[in-house]
């Protein structure tokens, strides 16, 4: 067991570094190839499509893993990811409607939305595996995913010089390794497989619409920023904090490969009422990150803004405070995503619902006056100060019901 949880721990760490580095490789891409206004294009794309995807996730792995509800099968959920792709799609092209992009832009964000899609439906499928303590397996896929897209993209772009061949590169190779590595992995397992449900499937919808609503609200806050630039500066402005945003993507995938493969641990203990050890388990995780994140802080501020001149070829000197400030506000966010993972692990998700409306609300009007006010450092600030926002109301509602669940021990 603890062989399998090191394996599980070190593949799923790999495959996740590298599948979340994608975007970051993917823009140097894009930014030395296609130039700064294409990269602002593909960089805000990418977000949109990100946002979409909570759409086709829906309630996400985590809640699909640590499901312990014997009326619902994993096929259910597969079905269940049907429907929410689907939906993902429609709304991608209702969003470009009412925009009114040039062509060229709503290709992108469709092709980026499809490319999402795939990753959306896999997340049903990795849940199956991890349930059954095998999550290196989906270390591996997200490793070959993330190096062989890489491989493709930088090939077809150099080859090309245009965007849309690139991508849909891309969404070929992961279509490929869904079919032929994912799939054929869960056709090793036992799992209830059951006829369509179309009760259950209004079910999920319904059990896992308050997760679903924090998720989609918690993207949309991570890109309010890139939002309002969208909406008041130019597509080159969105390449530059395209940039120096990437680096937080790091702290946040460190936050979730670090409570990943401790998910059946802290299902265990809520159902176990080993309440001092989940505690115990979610401080120590904690540490970690803001150990990380301080350490991130400095080397950014150190050598963060020559480091990433030198990858992507923008002048960006002019924005070290606003990358250390966003560095700053990743780490509270990080702090943030493990607390809501461990309330979803105790099936507390309204609540976490209400954390989200109250942080998107104020993130919508913040956001644009600030990005209106100060540009980029404005983008810079509006995040930081929604992520401290959002770790207040988690650490005060962690609190609370965690109080409640000793209680009623």
């Amino acid at each position: 067991m603890k062989n399998n949880l090191q394996k599980n721990f070190i593949w799923n760490t790999i495959g996740s570094l590298l599948n979340a580095s994608t975007s970051l490789f993917f823009l140097i891409i894009v930014t030395r190839i296609n130039g700064i206004n294409d990269a602002g294009i593909f960089t805000f794309a990418f977000s949109v499509s990100c946002l979409l995807e909570v759409f086709g996730t829906y309630f996400g792995r985590t809640y699909q893993v640590t499901e312990t509800n014997e009326n619902f099968t994993d096929q259910d959920f597969i079905y269940h990811r049907f429907f929410t792709c689907g939906i993902m799609f429609l709304l991608a092209i209702f969003y470009i409607l009412i925009k009114g992009y040039s062509t060229y832009k709503i290709i992108i964000i469709l092709l980026l939305t499809f490319y999402k899609l795939i990753e959306a439906f896999s997340e049903s499928i990795y849940a199956i595996i991890q349930k059954n303590n095998d999550l290196y397996k989906v270390g591996i896929s997200l490793f070959l995913k993330a190096i062989l897209s890489f491989l493709i993209f930088l090939i077809l772009d150099y080859l090309s010089k245009n965007l849309i061949i690139s991508i849909i590169g891309i969404i070929i190779i992961n279509l490929i390794i869904l079919y032929f590595y994912d799939i054929k992995n869960i056709k090793n397992y036992k799992y209830r497989k059951t006829e369509f449900n179309f009760e259950n499937i209004k079910k999920l919808f319904k059990y896992g619409f308050f997760t679903f609503l924090f998720t989609v609200l918690t993207q949309y806050i991570i890109n309010a920023s890139k939002f309002a630039i969208d909406n008041n500066m130019a597509d080159n402005f969105q390449t530059i904090f395209g940039i120096i945003i990437m680096p937080a993507t790091l702290i946040s995938l460190f936050s979730q490969f670090m409570i990943q493969p401790f998910l059946m641990h802290l299902t265990n203990n809520i159902k176990n009422n080993q309440i001092k050890k989940f505690l115990n388990l979610i401080i120590k995780i904690e540490i970690y990150i803001v150990l990380f994140g301080l350490v991130a802080s400095v080397i950014v501020y150190l050598i963060g803004i020559p480091f990433l001149e030198m990858i992507y070829g923008v002048e960006l000197s002019s924005y070290l405070y606003p990358l250390v400030i966003i560095i700053c506000g990743a780490t509270l966010f990080a702090m943030a995503s493990v607390l809501s993972n461990a309330l979803i692990t105790m099936r507390k998700t309204l609540v976490q619902s209400v954390i989200f409306t109250i942080a998107s609300i104020i993130a919508l009007f913040v956001s644009n006056l600030l990005v209106n006010l100060k540009g980029i450092l404005g983008a810079s600030i509006s995040y930081t100060l929604i992520m401290f926002l959002i770790l207040l109301m988690y650490i005060f509602v962690f609190i609370n019901e965690l109080r409640k669940e000793g209680r009623n021990v």
